[in-house]
């Protein structure tokens, strides 16, 4: 029996096969789950249709939404009811900043670029959960709700108010776990280490977050590999992950731990 056998999971911002949210479904697809794929409207899930044939399984479906919207999770929320009737797991991987927010421009962005940070980066997590509750709540064993953070705990070069908008990505998975607990649904995030993502690649100075992680994290670093990341999003949708929620699970060969300067 593999691990995911029989979950029924939702999976959000597929874009290229080197994000992690590939690397998630992946997974998740040769662990025995069923998945459901969902990203923006118009080029970005053109793509993920396109991408979405790599995968070792056909997605139930592709559902193209907008999780800032509460008509766009109610587009996910339908199509998912269609095909099962209940959902256990849901993974957030959406994030976006303004080029104005990132980049060392933090004392001059201005309030909208930095609105549009956090909508899109935390904010949507609570629309996203909120929108798919009633099909989590109905899960046998529980539901588990899982987003991707990279470590809010200090302040980075070039990462700015993206920073700040994974500060309250973090804040709102603690007070998600606390209200979508008693429904039996769990709420963690996985701070992963840089991964040469399409997205990680578009933040202005990324390499020097990147080059010098593997000779400081204590197990090393691969930023072109996702695979840790994925198999420990694996473990929070598998029923072994039960009494876990609330939680921030640092992936990144340890460098978090360490008193090395993260700079």
């Amino acid at each position: 029996m593999s691990l995911l056998d029989g979950k029924r999971l939702i999976i959000s911002g597929v874009l290229t096969d080197d994000s992690i949210a590939y690397a998630v479904a992946e997974t998740a697809m040769h662990e025995g789950a069923e998945v459901l794929l969902t990203n923006a409207p118009g080029r970005p899930s053109s793509i993920m249709g396109r991408i979405a044939k790599r995968l070792p399984a056909e997605p139930v479906a592709l559902v193209p939404a907008d999780l800032t919207d509460d008509g766009g999770v109610q587009a996910i929320h339908d199509a998912a009811a269609e095909r099962w009737n209940a959902v256990d797991g849901v993974l957030h991987a959406v994030a976006y900043a303004p080029e104005a927010a990132l980049g060392g421009n933090f004392l001059h962005t201005e309030w909208d670029d930095v609105a549009t940070a956090v909508k899109v980066s935390a904010f949507s997590l609570k629309t996203l959960s909120a929108g798919l509750r009633p099909l989590m709540e109905k899960a046998d064993n529980g539901a588990s709700v899982v987003s991707l953070d990279f470590d809010a705990s200090v302040a980075w070069p070039v990462y700015d108010w993206m920073g700040v908008a994974k500060a309250g990505l973090e804040s709102i998975t603690r007070y998600l776990a606390r209200d979508l607990g008693p429904a039996g649904i769990r709420v963690n995030t996985v701070s992963a280490g840089p991964i040469r993502t399409m997205a990680g690649k578009s933040i202005p100075g990324f390499d020097r977050l990147a080059d010098a992680w593997g000779s400081r994290a204590p197990l090393g670093w691969d930023v072109r590999d996702a695979g840790p990341v994925a198999g420990t999003v694996a473990y929070l949708f598998s029923d072994l992950s039960r009494g876990v929620t609330g939680s921030v699970l640092h992936v990144d060969g340890g460098y978090h731990a360490m008193g090395a300067d993260k700079r």
